[in-house]
């Protein structure tokens, strides 16, 4: 089996994406140890995913809608890439006609491009160790787990938020209640019924994850609690989330980022699936569950708009009583109910 020694993997994809590549990561470094594996993000902040990564010797950000939509800045950025001499590159964004360019600046090296599966379901874990399989590294037998670490500056700061919110000895289950599409999110109210039975029933307290553009749903599950949880919804920087996740129990989430961030830090994920399907997209690794209404005839589907007359009705039927008890139970099974 050949190796190589210097790789680049273009991937200016968002959070989820990135994590779902570390398991090609991985692979590259079993297949070449020697190799310096340089990561090409999409913006400053997804720097954060790969900053402690013991496997990745750099991380290169192409913000194509900021800095880089400027020709010379574009220009300089091709030629940092050039210096590098790169001997194989990896295009997990065969659309983008800017990645190929960069892609070019490696040139005369071997280039694998990532194709989505159609007509067939994998994981996309699988789907993207599959543009690697060439190589000889088999995407069913190589390590699947997704790894994230938050860096000790990331943990003090969980640590000191947990300290200082009460958590100390206590269970602790987040809750992100966003998505990247609202029809993939469960109705906050739920949420907000839901931290209440986690509380009163079972003593633990609560943590609301997500990003800024979620605030509106952490104020209305906040404002349906009689005791606040801890809300740091848009108030953490990706290394930040990590951090925190990694401290609680149990995740409750919808398919997003930090659904598999949580996977990537250890920490179980209760996943709510509507539509989507999780055999693509649900988190990897043991001690995760699914709580999905398969039964609806509209199921699945991947339309960004809900078309059924009974509005959201996959989400809409998961009950808070049904992921109450799922959630007592996970906790119970990993030792870590009150």
């Amino acid at each position: 089996m050949r190796t190589y020694n210097r790789i680049l993997i273009i991937k200016p994809g968002a959070m989820g994406d990135l994590l779902q590549i570390t398991p090609v990561i991985r692979a590259l470094k079993e297949m070449s140890p020697d190799a310096m594996i340089s990561v090409l993000v999409g913006n400053a902040a997804s720097v954060d995913l790969f900053r402690h990564h013991p496997l990745v010797h750099e991380t290169v950000v192409f913000d194509r809608k900021g800095e880089h939509r400027s020709l010379s800045n574009f220009v300089k950025l091709w030629l940092h890439l050039r210096k590098k001499r790169f001997d194989l590159v990896l295009n997990f964004q065969r659309s983008n006609l800017k990645a190929w360019m960069l892609a070019s600046a490696a040139i005369p090296c071997r280039v694998l491009v990532y194709h989505k599966a159609k007509g067939r379901t994998v994981h996309a874990v699988v789907n993207h160790l599959e543009t690697v399989a060439p190589l000889g590294i088999d995407p069913q037998t190589a390590d699947q787990r997704l790894a994230f670490i938050p860096g000790r500056d990331a943990e003090r700061f969980a640590e000191e938020i947990f300290d200082t919110s009460g958590f100390r000895g206590k269970t602790v289950v987040a809750l992100n209640p966003g998505a990247s599409f609202r029809i993939k999110c469960w109705p906050p109210e739920r949420f907000a019924a839901l931290g209440e039975l986690l509380g009163n029933e079972l003593g633990a307290g609560i943590v609301i994850v997500g990003g800024g553009a979620e605030r509106d749903l952490a104020e209305v599950i906040c404002s349906g609690m009689s005791r606040p949880p801890l809300d740091m919804v848009g108030r953490t920087s990706m290394s930040q989330l990590g951090a925190v996740l990694q401290k609680c129990a149990l995740l409750v989430s919808g398919d997003t980022g930090p659904m598999h961030m949580a996977t990537a830090v250890g920490t179980p994920v209760l996943a709510l699936f509507g539509a989507i399907d999780p055999d693509r997209t649900g988190p990897v690794g043991q001690d995760h569950a699914i709580i999905r209404r398969g039964e609806i005839p509209c199921v699945p589907c991947n339309a960004k708009t809900c078309v059924n007359p009974s509005h959201l009705e996959c989400m809409e039927e998961i009950s808070v009583e049904e992921v109450f008890r799922k959630v007592a139970g996970m906790l119970a099974n990993n030792g870590a109910q009150p």
